[in-house]
C-alpha cells in the first residue's frame, strides 16, 4: 500500500510542484530566480527534519561555532540549495567563457592539457555551491564531459532535473549497474567523466572525512587505475548571488605502492582531503543534509 501511495500520490504531487515551480523560475531573469529560490529555501529548508543532519555535523566537526553560528550556517546552507534549485532552468546563462560571464574559471591549462592528451580523464568535485555549473568549465572549453550521477528516486522529478542538464553538454549516465557500461564505453572511448563524490555509499570503504571515516565509494579510484587516467578535483564556489568561480586544481599524483587495494584506499584518502579542505572555506555552501557518516546506532565493516 504504502509503495502504491507513494507511486501514484507522492511522486506525481511532489513532481508537479517541481515542474510548476522550475517553470516559474525560468519566467524569471536569473538573478531573480537565484534570489527568491535562496529566500524560499532559507523559509522553508531549517524546518524540515533532514535540517538536523546538519546541525548534527556542524557541532561535530566546527566545535568552535556557538549554536547560533550553526543555526546561521544551516540558514545559508538552505539559500545555496534554493539558489541552486532557481539557477537550474537557467544553465544555458553559465557559459564561462562568454564576455560578462557569471563564472570565472581558475586553472583552464588543466582542462586543455586533458583535452589535448589523448587519453580519458575524470574529474571529481561534490555538492558545492552550484554543482551543476562543473561541467560547463569543460564542455565550452571544447572538452566533452559526461557526468555520473544519482538517479532520484522520484522518476518524474528526475526527468525535470535531466532536462535542465541538457545543456551542459555531455551525456549522463547514473551510478550502479544501469550506468556501468556506459561509463567503461566513454572512458574505453578516450572520453571524460565528472564524479560527485561526497555521498554516502553503504557497501564502499572506511576512509577517513573531515577526520573522521565515513563510507566512501571507491570507483573513481579504481577507474583511474584500470584505464590509467588523471584524477582531477574540481572545486565551485559561490561568489555572490548567481555568480561562481570554478578552480580546476592540477591532476593528483597517482599512489603507486605495488598494491591496488592499498592504492584505491590511499587515493581516496587524498580525494577526501579535497573535500574536507573545500567544506571547511565555505562550510554552508556544503550540502550538509546527507547522512555523511554512521551514528552512534550504525557501526563501520571491520
Amino acid at each position: 500500500m504504502k509503495h502504491w501511495i507513494r507511486k501514484n500520490i507522492a511522486h506525481p504531487t511532489e513532481a508537479a510542484i517541481a515542474w510548476s515551480l522550475n517553470a516559474f523560475f525560468l519566467l524569471l531573469p536569473v538573478d531573480w530566480a537565484s534570489a527568491i529560490g535562496g529566500w524560499m529555501g532559507r523559509i522553508l529548508g531549517p524546518k524540515l527534519r533532514i535540517s538536523n543532519n546538519a546541525r548534527r555535523g556542524l557541532a561535530e566537526f566546527f566545535p568552535d561555532l556557538s549554536p547560533a553560528e550553526i543555526e546561521d550556517t544551516v540558514l545559508r546552507m538552505w539559500e545555496n540549495l534554493g539558489r541552486t534549485a532557481g539557477e537550474h532552468p537557467h544553465l544555458a546563462k553559465f557559459n564561462p567563457y562568454k564576455d560578462k560571464s557569471r563564472v570565472e574559471v581558475i586553472g583552464i591549462e588543466h582542462i586543455e592539457n586533458l583535452r589535448d592528451d589523448n587519453k580519458p580523464g575524470l574529474f571529481f568535485s561534490g555538492h558545492f555551491a552550484n554543482w551543476e555549473i562543473v561541467p560547463l568549465a569543460a564542455t565550452k572549453k571544447g572538452l566533452p564531459l559526461h557526468v555520473v550521477y544519482r538517479k532520484a528516486n522520484n522518476p518524474f522529478f528526475n526527468r525535470l532535473v535531466q532536462k535542465g542538464r541538457s545543456y551542459t553538454g555531455g551525456e549522463y549516465f547514473p551510478k550502479g549497474p544501469e550506468g556501468s557500461k556506459d561509463i567503461l564505453r566513454a572512458l574505453n572511448n578516450g572520453d571524460h567523466l565528472a564524479m560527485l563524490v561526497d555521498q554516502k555509499m553503504n557497501d564502499g570503504i572506511a576512509v577517513p572525512f573531515l577526520g573522521r571515516d565515513a563510507m566512501t565509494a571507491p570507483a573513481l579510484a579504481q577507474l583511474a587505475y584500470r584505464f590509467n587516467c588523471p584524477v582531477v578535483p574540481v572545486q565551485v564556489e559561490r561568489m555572490g548571488g548567481a555568480r561562481f568561480r570554478v578552480t580546476v586544481h592540477p591532476p593528483l599524483e597517482l599512489p603507486d605502492s605495488g598494491s591496488k587495494q592499498a592504492d584505491v584506499v590511499n587515493l581516496m584518502m587524498v580525494v577526501n582531503q579535497h573535500l574536507g579542505d573545500w567544506i571547511r572555506q565555505n562550510p554552508d555552501q556544503w550540502l550538509w543534509v546527507h547522512n555523511r557518516w554512521p551514528n552512534e546506532q550504525e557501526q563501520l565493516p571491520k
